[in-house]
């Protein structure tokens, strides 16, 4: 497409890059179900697809949880690639294009670690991915340097293997790199404040992953004590399909089943990775999407690993869609991140902004020199009577310097399938108003019960063109605007402790850990400090910022069990609770805004 071409018709999922190279070689070669020996002797079980010409060239592995007999060219031709929205969508489809790589000069290496798919079982996958990464260094087709490729779960195993430092890894690009706190991935990047969803789940329930099951083994006192615990919590049991599996005892969905036991993060698992950030030397080029949002392990990760490396780092946070399916997106971006690393061709990218982020509304790409941006108004809105935002706080010594709180009563799941919420809004806006970054939502609120799932939701509502006066028809807002969702925050009340040292004004650090959750004192008013994960919106001249508050998220299907595998739901009270939400002059809820001036 001509420069001209890209400006007026572009896409998420498509950053603007001139760069590419003409395939150079039209045929390809494939070894398959080559088993590689560890350290300890056990194999593993890889795909290699090079070049069909002499010579040796460099590598690209992607090697991660997923089967790696549903990767692959024969993949990709029997299912081209998918939009989001098309049913036969498959998300572990992600190691990339190996007909893009091949043509262009490299080797496409595509495994599994050990207890997966064809690779033998037994013993610690610690060092697979290492033991792999200088193996393949040493094949006849190989000059000796190996990158990483794929997304999500080839991601987060480009960055645990990153810190081992292997000899002949040189680069990676793990876009959807999952959690930076924790073993590949951890707690508190996928259930921010604290809240369980059913993402890995339903990932299970497409078999995503090879499991076996056996009968369970005698649990050690204190896990047993905690396997009790999770047998005896009500808001586990009105969702049956995960009360069986917790009844399973670890036997069905390991991972998931140690989070529905333990919810909670570890304060060691956190202090281990933030002295891990300074391993990872090689360049690394991470990301997500907007529409991360929904699980948020992605977004959140990929936000604390640019933060935290050291190495040479680019990040790119791309549009609301997912990337198609198998994996092909941005191919000439990661071409070009790896022709400057393992070929030493000068692509010119590391001359470029270090940031690219999508604006929606705008529907255009932008630049930045860091994330968050340092050219960010961090603003505040004023949650107001009557349901309004209004950057107007409460001023002393007046009329509204005292006011009621609004309150809303949600029924459980058990007795009801509508879900209520309070709506806070803006005026019309008088011009556009650019949002780029994270965001908080300052809470003061008093629940009757001992713990609430607090759900908030950003949504960017309009155009609307209305007053509102006291004539009929306009005393309220239309019913009928569009309204687009833009992100949301979790924080379950029960684990709102703050801790002050690692938190940022616009980004909460929550322990999250068993020893400062408490439960909360019905009818006291307590600070909530709620992440909302971060977004990109262009709010368009008319249009309204828009902020709902929530406690319960349903799914949909047979028994309650199933929704989107990325559009994940989550465990919500199995009570009936009465949330009140205050907005005096003492207690000044507010939602803080990155707002990106002109």
């Amino acid at each position: 497409m001509s420069k001209t071409g890209s400006t007026l018709v572009s896409a998420g999922d498509r950053p603007p890059s001139d760069y590419d190279r003409a395939p150079t070689f039209a045929k390809m070669a494939r070894n398959m179900d080559v088993m590689v020996p560890m350290r300890d002797g056990v194999k593993l079980c890889v795909d290699v697809y090079r070049p069909e010409a002499p010579g040796k060239f460099p590598a690209l592995l992607a090697f991660a949880i997923y089967n790696k007999d549903f990767q692959g060219p024969d993949m990709a031709e029997a299912v081209p690639p998918q939009p989001a929205w098309s049913p036969l969508w498959t998300g572990p489809m992600e190691a990339g294009d190996t007909k893009f790589f091949v043509s262009r000069g490299y080797v496409h290496v595509i495994g599994s670690p050990r207890g997966v798919g064809k690779s033998e079982g037994g013993g610690s996958r610690e060092w697979d991915c290492y033991d792999l990464i200088e193996w393949m260094a040493a094949q006849p087709w190989c000059d000796g340097n190996v990158g990483m490729v794929g997304i999500s779960g080839f991601g987060a195993e480009q960055l645990a293997v990153a810190k081992k430092q292997p000899p002949h890894l040189k680069a990676i690009f793990p876009f959807d790199s999952r959690g930076a706190y924790g073993e590949f991935g951890g707690f508190r990047d996928e259930y921010p404040g604290g809240v369980i969803h059913l993402f890995r789940y339903l990932v299970g329930h497409f078999s995503a992953m090879h499991q076996h099951k056996g009968p369970p083994a005698a649990l050690p006192p204190e896990r047993e004590k905690a396997w009790q615990e999770a047998m005896n919590n009500p808001d586990y049991k009105i969702y049956p399909h995960v009360y069986n599996l917790i009844a399973q005892k670890g036997q069905h969905m390991p991972p998931y089943y140690h989070v529905l036991v333990e919810p909670f993060d570890s304060e060691a698992a956190v202090t281990k990775s933030e002295a891990e950030f300074d391993q990872i030397k090689v360049p690394t080029y991470t990301g997500s999407g907007w529409y991360g949002y929904t699980y948020k392990t992605h977004l959140n990760g990929c936000q604390h690993w640019y933060r935290n490396i050291k190495a040479p780092k680019k990040l790119m946070l791309a549009g609301p869609a997912h990337l198609e399916r198998p994996y092909h997106s941005f191919h000439g971006e990661v071409l070009r991140w790896n022709d400057q690393w393992l070929k030493g061709i000068d692509t010119g990218i590391m001359n470029d902004p270090p940031v690219r982020f999508w604006v929606m509304g705008a529907n255009e790409w932008r630049s930045a020199s860091d994330w968050p941006l340092p050219e960010t108004q961090w603003t505040k809105l004023y949650l107001s009577s009557w349901e309004r935002l209004t950057p107007d706080a409460v001023a002393p010594s007046s009329a509204t310097e005292v006011q009621p709180p609004d309150a809303f009563a949600q029924m459980p799941p058990t007795q009801t399938s509508t879900i209520q919420r309070l709506r806070y809004m803006t005026d019309p806006l008088p011009e556009d108003v650019l949002v780029a970054g994270p965001i908080v939502l300052t809470l003061y609120a008093s629940i009757d019960q001992e713990d609430t799932n607090w759900i908030v939701i950003l949504k960017d509502v309009g155009p609307d063109v209305s007053v509102m006066s006291v004539r009929e028809g306009e005393r309220d807002a239309p019913k009928n605007l569009h309204e687009r969702e833009l992100t949301r925050g979790w924080l379950k009340a029960s684990h709102r402790a703050l801790d002050e040292k690692r938190s940022k004004p616009w980004w909460p650090w929550h322990p999250l850990t068993r020893e400062v959750w408490k439960k909360v004192e019905p009818g006291k008013v307590e600070e909530y400090q709620i992440q909302i994960l971060s977004t990109a919106n262009l709010f368009r001249r008319g249009h309204r910022i828009c902020l709902d508050i929530t406690s319960l998220d349903l799914p949909t299907g047979v028994a309650g069990a199933t929704n989107a595998e990325y559009v994940p739901y989550h465990i919500c009270s199995s009570k009936t609770v009465l949330h009140k939400i205050y907005h005096d002059r003492a207690r000044p809820s507010h939602l803080l805004l990155p707002v990106i001036p002109k």
